[in-house]
């Protein structure tokens, strides 16, 4: 699941920033004052952003960065000074004074993207590698001379079995060719 998380050291500027979020249509998890508040609504997210200022309770933004998921990105929201020598990987800034149409533009393009790299990963995983190929084939060919199946029919079943099972068609082929091979299908 995706989120937003607010972290300000001062709760109102935290509340304020959530406020204008969600009146943007977006959805907030958590608002706090400290880094490690901010962790621990990350542990509960699988990707998010947090937005938050340059010095939390408890540690600067680029501490934060350090300890957060991979999977998350900061927008940071700071006078141009503080980061005017530039900003490390999966930190976006936004200058002070804040603009909202800025703030809610920038975490729409930060969520937007972060859901082409979803997608972009489940199409990766979905891809099969050519052994996972070869393994369906040599299934469907198997169920087809076995079972008197035409390949339509053994497809659809591979599918069956793999929906039933709740694993993904490479790994109900090659469940099935072990199953043959031992006699026990």
């Amino acid at each position: 699941m995706t989120g937003i998380i607010v972290a300000f050291p001062n709760r109102d500027n935290a509340a304020g920033i959530r406020n204008l979020l969600v009146r943007g249509g977006m959805t907030v998890t958590g608002v706090c004052t400290s880094g490690a508040q901010a962790m621990n609504f990350a542990d509960a997210l699988d990707e998010g952003i947090v937005v938050c200022g340059y010095k939390l309770k408890d540690m600067v933004y680029t501490e934060l960065r350090e300890y957060l998921p991979e999977s998350f990105e900061i927008l940071l929201v700071a006078s141009k000074e503080k980061w005017d020598t530039g900003l490390m990987d999966g930190i976006v800034g936004i200058p002070m004074p804040i603009k909202a149409y800025v703030l809610l533009e920038t975490a729409g393009m930060m969520l937007e993207n972060m859901e082409r790299r979803r997608k972009k990963r489940r199409e990766e995983k979905r891809a099969r590698n050519p052994r996972q190929q070869a393994a369906v084939k040599e299934a469907k060919a198997l169920l087809m001379e076995r079972n008197q199946m035409s390949e339509e029919e053994a497809h659809r079943y591979l599918q069956k079995s793999s929906m039933d099972s709740g694993t993904n068609m490479a790994e109900t082929a090659e469940m099935i060719l072990s199953m043959m091979e031992r006699g026990t299908f």
